[in-house]
């Protein structure tokens, strides 16, 4: 195999960037431990983790109670990000994100939280597993085959939308290599899934019913043949252009910048001899394009995932979902059948909302006036500007900042010193100046990017 393998110095810096792209971010200190380990056992431990563990104190609500994710408002976007926030297997559940993205279900479409939590689970079995074993799992799914209407698709009705999508966005790539008529021979052969309505329970016996199948020969692909659901899915995966697109959209999670034709060709072949996720992971995330290439825009749960890590914090308000939904992306409601769109994370009214999420996650290490009595600066508090950023990048788990940031911060802090000029000024600048340091910090492009 003559795919790249990143040859340079893996230190800390390439380590806090392998958190991040393959995972939420480092904890405190783990970047460094990262690093001692070299890139391969440091990839390795990335995509062979052991049994999950969570660490730290179970999420809560803003009154101390307990998530109640398949009844509560909002409380599975909570119980989720709870989960980026307390794993120990960091790309297991950021795959489980990228698949929930590339099969895009809604629960505005679904209407059940507890199909959705269903559907993530699945996701999260198949995290770094095989292709076609996933893709034959989301087709039978409960909740894709109500937001896609799959149990709507009978022999004597054959409703379109999966066969449609399970090319354009799952398989194969607008209009890449299938026509309108291999669209309504593939409706034909997902015929069949059905379910019913229970009063008080909502969807449930979700099914295949033989009876509602189109056993007709349909030709897909210029194939002929009496095919099955199973047949819709294997036609799309041994499909030329299969291989190609499941190559650059898993690529484009990790990397921002195509990959050459030549690693294309390599991973292709990979992914061709089994379907299997995990080895292209293995070089994708050794490659040294993930590591010399441009920053990446981290998305908003990933960014307010790897804030609460990096500073130590639990879930423990309900904040997190309006703050989500001001950001740009609220889990489990994606916008559309497509997904998100990475290239419009950032406008005036999302960053807003990252701005919020940053003030919501210091909001515990924030130095208050409080009444009416200018607040006694502890000893604690820096009061030189270099220490005062020093002081907000340690709270931040010590990322790799730009000299130019490092230079902005620092002048910022001294202008803010410089006009505490009078007594009660000397004592209470340093805990408002250390406040805004550490939000203009969280807030910053270095940590908005990775």
């Amino acid at each position: 195999m003559s795919i790249p393998r990143y040859r340079g110095h893996f230190g800390p810096a390439q380590a806090e960037r392998l958190l991040w792209r393959a995972g939420f971010g480092p904890r405190k200190g783990e970047a460094r431990a990262l690093s001692k380990l070299g890139l391969d056992d440091a990839v390795h431990s990335l995509t062979h983790p052991g049994p999950e563990k969570l660490v730290g104190r179970p999420p809560r609500t803003d009154k101390g109670l307990k998530l109640a994710p398949r009844d509560a408002y909002g409380h599975d976007h909570l119980w989720w990000l709870d989960r980026m926030v307390r794993t120990s297997r960091p790309l297991t559940e950021r795959m489980t994100l990228v698949w929930h993205d590339w099969f895009a279900t809604s629960e505005n479409g679904v209407g059940s939280a507890k199909l959705m939590l269903a559907q993530n689970e699945l996701f999260r079995r198949h995290a770094l597993g095989n292709f076609r074993f996933l893709l034959h799992s989301v087709t039978a799914d409960p909740a894709m085959l109500i937001w896609l209407s799959g149990a709507e698709n009978e022999k004597d009705a054959p409703n379109e939308n999966y066969a449609r999508e399970l090319m354009e966005l799952f398989t194969l790539g607008e209009g890449n290599g299938y026509t309108e008529a291999d669209v309504r021979q593939q409706a034909r052969a997902l015929t069949g899934f059905r379910y019913e309505w229970k009063e008080g329970r909502g969807p449930v016996n979700f099914r295949f019913d033989q009876h509602r199948h189109d056993n007709g020969v349909k030709t897909v692909f210029g194939k002929k043949g009496r095919f099955t659901w199973r047949d819709a899915c294997n036609l799309c995966l041994d499909h030329p252009a299969h291989g190609r697109f499941v190559v650059e959209k898993l690529w484009s999670y990790f990397i921002p910048t195509p990959p050459s034709a030549r690693t294309r060709r390599e991973l292709e072949l990979m992914y061709r001899d089994d379907y299997e996720i995990r080895p292209l992971l293995d070089v994708i995330l050794r490659h040294p394009a993930l590591y010399l290439g441009p920053r990446m825009m981290k998305q908003p749960i990933v960014y307010t995932a790897g804030l609460l890590r990096a500073l130590g914090r639990r879930v423990e308000t309900e904040a997190w979902v309006w703050l989500a939904d001001e950001a740009g992306q609220r889990l489990f409601y994606p916008p559309n059948v497509a997904g998100w769109d990475d290239a419009r994370w950032l406008d005036t009214a999302t960053f807003r909302g990252r701005w919020a999420i940053a003030n919501e996650a210091l909001e515990k290490f924030t130095l208050e006036q409080k009444g009416k009595t200018p607040l006694k600066v502890p000893l604690k508090v820096p009061r030189k500007p270099e220490t005062i950023v020093a002081n907000a990048l340690y709270l931040l788990g010590s990322p790799r900042i730009r000299p130019e940031t490092h230079n902005t911060l620092v002048q910022f802090a001294r202008a803010a010193m410089s006009d505490a000029n009078e007594d009660w000024k000397r004592d209470e600048y340093p805990p408002l100046v250390l406040n805004a340091v550490r939000q203009l910090l969280a807030v910053s492009p270095d940590l908005q990017t990775s």
